[in-house]
């Protein structure tokens, strides 16, 4: 069956939700649901992104709503808190208020600077107490020199890992021979052609993998298993839909050495579900999202328009 007759076999439900706090200058997240024989899947690709990229963002959503997906392994599944690049206090909050042992702190964002990062992180790690394991988020806005100087300042956190301090492979591979701060990578694998080149050149000691950049929960295991690496599910800050699936992912991987970074329901200002998948005391328990508040959130008529090209253009590349 093509894409195009694909469609009409499900339902499409534009909707957009609000968020909590900004994130990586996101305000708000737009989103189409499709409900499918299988149940719900989810397309929320982020702006600026062509079809090239949303295409597979697309094939995960009709993965959920039309295939069946693997059986989980565990019930539940451990998640880090996310920190977005806020002030210390806010920062504090979000942690105290997760429960989590673990925690994800965004820096390198263009408002920040070394002082107010060192404050977060500080803020974090108070807030955490001891036993508390604390990971940082770069997206790659780091040089080689500028990541090697940061991480030996950061010893003091004694990170977990830093994931995507820099953004081209080689500086991957440079930078692990140069700190001792375990390498994760996430853009090298999600946005490249090859999403195994980063594993082949020795470039990180674990990888970040989320489910809809990557084309579905099926081709999210494949690439843990081929990779031969610790993996960390993440979340591409999705409705409890999309998390869900990431969910499900972590919940049917044979080992699950780290926290996941699925914790993020929390960053929205509302959800499509009157039940959200949000996280108790570091960890989220798997369940079937139904999207019951789907008429609180619908997209107005220009939105849905524009998400729905969007959508049709990256239907085409899947045809």
């Amino acid at each position: 069956m093509t894409t195009a007759a694909l469609f009409d076999h499900v339902e499409i439900h534009p909707v957009v939700l609000p968020m909590a706090l900004e994130f990586r200058n996101v305000v708000e997240r737009e989103m189409i649901l499709i409900k499918g024989p299988e149940g719900w899947g989810e397309f929320s690709p982020f702006p600026g992104y062509g079809p090239e990229v949303t295409a597979r963002w697309l094939a995960a959503a009709l993965e959920a709503a039309c295939q069946p997906l693997p059986d989980p392994v565990r019930t539940t599944v451990p998640v880090n808190v996310t920190v977005p690049a806020v002030d210390p206090q806010t920062a504090a909050r979000l942690v105290t208020e997760s429960g989590a042992s673990t925690a994800k702190v965004k820096v390198a964002a263009g408002h920040d600077n070394e002082e107010s990062e060192m404050a977060r992180l500080q803020a974090v790690s108070d807030a955490l107490g001891p036993g508390g394991r604390l990971r940082i988020d770069v997206n790659g806005a780091w040089s080689l020199d500028e990541a090697t100087r940061r991480l030996e300042a950061l010893r003091v956190f004694d990170l977990e890992y830093v994931e995507q301090p820099v953004a081209a492979i080689a500086d991957m591979v440079r930078l692990r021979a140069r700190v001792d701060v375990p390498v994760a990578a996430d853009e090298s694998v999600r946005t490249s052609t090859d999403p195994m080149e980063v594993v082949a050149a020795g470039g990180a000691d674990l990888l970040v993998l989320k489910v809809q950049p990557l084309g579905g929960v099926w081709r999210t295991l494949d690439l843990a298993a081929r990779s031969g690496l610790p993996v960390v599910i993440s979340s591409a800050l999705e409705s409890s839909v999309g998390l869900s699936h990431g969910v499900r992912a972590a919940a049917s991987l044979p080992e699950l050495p780290y926290a996941c970074g699925l914790g993020t329901a929390q960053l929205l200002g509302g959800d499509v579900t009157s039940r959200p998948l949000m996280a108790a005391d570091g960890v989220i328990s798997y369940r079937e999202i139904e999207p019951d508040e789907l008429p609180k959130w619908r997209a107005d008529t220009s939105t849905a328009q524009g998400m729905m090209r969007r959508l049709r253009a990256a239907a085409e590349l899947l045809t």
